[in-house]
């Protein structure tokens, strides 16, 4: 089981070299693998901002987390993510 937690913050570079923090959203479990939900930082702390870009990475170790570089695999951990939001708001109501 990996230490990675929802809230956990980040350091990671992007594509242009920069680095930028993320932090996690959720996790969810796909095939017996772990993902994180993330986010940038910035835009969760803005609370402003209406629409904020999530992205999945996968977890491996204890706070290792790898890009996804599969499609397939992207569309099944982003369906199981949308599905646990659906259940969350569910269970809320």
């Amino acid at each position: 089981m990996s230490t990675v937690q929802v809230g956990d913050v980040f350091s990671m570079e992007d594509e242009n070299g920069q680095e930028v923090e993320i932090e996690v959203l959720g996790l969810v479990h796909v095939d017996e693998i772990e993902y994180a939900a993330v986010a940038f930082s910035e835009d969760v702390q803005d609370e402003t901002k209406e629409d904020i870009d999530v992205f999945f990475l996968k977890v491996e170790g204890e706070e290792e987390l790898y890009e996804i570089e599969d499609d397939a695999e992207f569309e099944r951990v982003s369906k199981a993510f949308q599905e646990l939001q659906e259940e969350a708001a569910e269970d809320l109501n």
